[in-house]
């Protein structure tokens, strides 16, 4: 690919993927994000019991659903389609659904596909702490308003979002979750997950739904000069708990079951071995 054309700024985010990777550090944070603030249970109504946090959310969610749907129609935000929907039937009674993190309206691009399969009509969203607190402007506000569930530093709040978390799965919602933990830009590979949203879906006893998305390059160029991606959701067998195993063997065979399955869905769809660290 010819970068001559990138931007220095996503150059150098480029730059900290590539070395991020040879050093095997598939978690790391490689944007320049503000740095956040702790989240206190006051701050956070997860389940919107509030009549305050219920208004925030309707507009949000109008605004972004006009926002991203324009960016849908102007090809910017470009899908390509969907394959494997006869798998999203296991979203009918609450599930995990999980996807590869390489663009911050990644997210919007999943809701898209998969939103007329979501018999409460959301998705919710965990996103870390410092984007819930610090995130500015019209982002910021999608951030906090847009059915997010923010992790939090703060012990307490964690107890609230666990409870929340629990609440919503059981009650028959689909949560999204990054098991590869951190966001890297147009990265087309997947990294190594992380257990901790495969343990949600053992405790609550439902589904994790495995996705990912693959990329292309388009004719046309973003606003950073890189040629802008053109999407195709994979959906992916769903995977049950097997609740013989205990919570630590049983998640760790999900995580482990999900991420192969991502691996090889890779594999077939750029038809390359996947393999971490070339120059």
């Amino acid at each position: 690919m010819d970068l001559s054309k990138v931007s220095a700024e996503k150059k150098a985010l480029l730059e900290r993927i590539a070395q991020c990777e040879r050093e095997g550090k598939f978690d790391a944070s490689v944007e320049n994000d503000p740095e956040g603030k702790e989240l206190l249970p006051e701050q956070a109504d997860y389940l919107c019991k509030k009549f305050s946090s219920k208004v925030k959310r309707q507009a949000a969610n109008f605004i972004a659903d006009h926002y991203f749907l324009n960016l849908i129609k102007k090809d910017v935000l470009a899908i390509d389609g969907v394959t494997g929907e006869e798998h999203l039937a296991a979203l009918q009674n609450g599930a995990v659904i999980t996807c590869n993190h390489f663009h911050p309206f990644d997210n919007y691009a999943i809701f898209h596909c998969i939103r007329k399969y979501l018999p409460r009509k959301y998705l919710y969203k965990i996103i870390k702490e410092s984007n819930y607190t610090s995130f500015p402007g019209l982002f910021g506000f999608f951030m906090r308003h847009c059915d997010t569930l923010p992790l939090s530093s703060n012990r307490r709040t964690m107890m609230n979002f666990m409870s929340a978390v629990n609440t919503l799965l059981k009650r028959g919602e689909t949560i999204l979750i990054y098991p590869e933990q951190e966001m890297w830009w147009n990265y087309k590979k997947p990294r190594p997950f992380k257990v901790g949203g495969f343990k949600f879906a053992y405790k609550a006893d439902v589904p994790v739904l495995p996705t990912f998305i693959t990329m292309t390059d388009d004719d046309r160029l973003d606003g950073d000069g890189y040629p802008i991606q053109r999407l195709t959701l994979h959906v992916l067998p769903p995977i049950y708990p097997d609740k013989s195993l205990g919570e630590k063997v049983g998640s760790q065979k999900m995580c482990d079951e999900a991420y192969a399955a991502c691996k090889a869905k890779y594999e077939e769809v750029y038809g390359v071995p996947l393999t971490y660290g070339e120059e």
